[in-house]
């Protein structure tokens, strides 16, 4: 992050106005915009969940529908926790932080808040606690959820150099991806797929960054090495290094 403070302008208040005010219609079109694509993503077909998955939660195996918790809506956090992790990805944990006061009302519009990992629900639990978290995460461990909903890519799949990761052909470094993916339950109890976000389509879930976006200095990350870089688990971010550098950016 660039410490040093130089402002764009200093102006007058009737020229902060007249600038406030052209910014102003940019946003109002961007709103427009928004309200548009949601509309458009509303309207993307469904597509039937036809394989079974059983998940492992603390009140035993539970099937995709059961995850619903008798709510039409299921709202999924693809969390990066892999069998062999002591904890779980900072930035998924960066994700998860802004999930406490979200769940409660997102169930009052009908939806279930659920985080899956492929990391066993015993290790879930322990890092769950550690964090202070109360928002259902759930194992997918030995099922192919992750890998079927594009979170999920073998060594195999790695060594090819090339592969299927928001819609697109990429290279990618890591077997686990962060995501986010919705489905919904009829009146049957059938389960389909209605959409899925990845890459930055995940910071819809990280309002923190819309608040940094308000902010004269934005996000401070034009100097790290990548994005993110600057996350810690909230309960490090006063913790010192190796170095004696604290890890507080």
């Amino acid at each position: 992050m660039n410490d040093s403070i130089t402002p764009p302008a200093i102006v007058t208040h009737e020229k902060w106005l007249e600038a406030r005010r052209e910014l102003l219609l940019r946003e109002k079109a961007l709103t427009d915009l928004q309200d548009e694509i949601a509309q458009q993503r509303r309207a993307l077909p469904w597509m039937l969940v036809e394989k079974s998955y059983a998940f492992e939660t603390p009140r035993g195996t539970r099937t995709l529908a059961e995850l619903f918790d008798g709510r039409r809506q299921l709202l999924v956090q693809h969390f990066m926790f892999a069998p062999e992790w002591s904890e779980g990805c900072k930035s998924c944990s960066f994700m998860a932080d802004h999930h406490a006061g979200a769940t409660t009302h997102l169930a009052q519009r009908d939806v279930t808040l659920v985080a899956v990992s492929r990391a066993p629900l015993v290790d879930i639990e322990v890092f769950k606690r550690r964090m202070g978290w109360t928002f259902p995460w759930v194992s997918s461990s030995g099922t192919t959820f992750n890998q079927d909903f594009g979170v999920y890519f073998s060594e195999e799949e790695l060594s090819r150099g090339l592969v299927d990761y928001n819609y697109i052909r990429q290279p990618f470094s890591t077997q686990d991806a962060p995501g986010i993916s919705v489905f919904v339950r009829d009146d049957d109890g059938q389960v389909f797929h209605t959409y899925s976000t990845y890459g930055r389509g995940v910071e819809v879930m990280m309002h923190t960054y819309a608040l940094l976006d308000l902010c004269a200095l934005g996000r401070g990350e034009e100097d790290d090495a990548y994005p993110m870089e600057w996350v810690r688990h909230h309960d490090r971010y006063h913790q010192v290094d190796a170095d004696g550098c604290c890890a507080r950016k």
